[in-house]
């Protein structure tokens, strides 16, 4: 019985997450993002404004929480590789796993929803920037961890913003795509494709691309 508590606690955790996170969607998508309040989230939620507070510091981490989820996601997977598993290879699987997950009208609905909110609002395109700057930044100290070098060395900056460039302009692609109507099984084809090739050009090498010719 002791056991299962911490496993039950943190489920519980997770629906209040989730729920804030749904009410907060919901609320943003029929009134906007700059009129809605957290106070006003939290009442719909039947949670308290510190319960809110404690799960998602700003009003802006309310649009942000399930990006930060998949980029932590991602750090992880590059994190937990396996011996012989390359820092590219730990990080596509995740996001292939996202590309397939696309094929749930739900999702595309989703993000839909969220891109349309972004797109109206300059303090949310401002921290979407932040977040993905931050995750940036986790992700070379991870790269760092075991080699010898800082964060900070130009190489492992190099492949940390290449590794999360190309997968900031994956959620651009589909984002627009979803925004433009595009569903189901079409919509996780064609982020899978995008994905794969831009990920083989990044283990492919640059030396070779766009040479010019005579």
């Amino acid at each position: 019985m002791v056991a299962t508590e911490p496993g039950l606690r943190e489920r519980k955790k997770q629906q209040t997450r989730l729920l804030i996170l749904e009410t907060a969607a919901r609320i943003f998508a029929e009134r906007g993002f700059g009129s809605v309040t957290v106070a006003e989230i939290a009442r719909a939620a039947d949670v308290s404004e510190v319960t809110v507070f404690n799960y998602f510091p700003s009003k802006e981490d309310l649009v942000f929480g399930r990006m930060e989820f998949f980029e932590e996601t991602l750090i992880a997977a590059v994190r937990g590789r396996e011996a012989g598993e390359s820092v590219l290879a730990a990080f596509l699987s995740p996001v292939l796993d996202g590309c397939k997950s696309l094929g749930v009208e739900e999702n595309a609905e989703r993000i839909s929803r969220a891109g349309a909110l972004i797109n109206s609002s300059l303090a949310l395109q401002v921290r979407e920037r932040e977040v993905a700057a931050r995750y940036t930044q986790l992700l070379a100290q991870v790269l760092a961890e075991g080699t010898g070098m800082t964060p900070d060395d130009v190489e492992l900056q190099g492949v940390a913003g290449a590794l999360m460039s190309v997968h900031r302009a994956l959620v651009i692609y589909v984002r627009a795509r979803a925004l433009a109507g595009r569903r189901g099984l079409k919509l996780a084809a064609e982020a899978r494709a995008q994905a794969t090739r831009a990920f083989a050009r990044l283990d492919g090498g640059l030396a070779t691309y766009a040479i010019r010719r005579a």
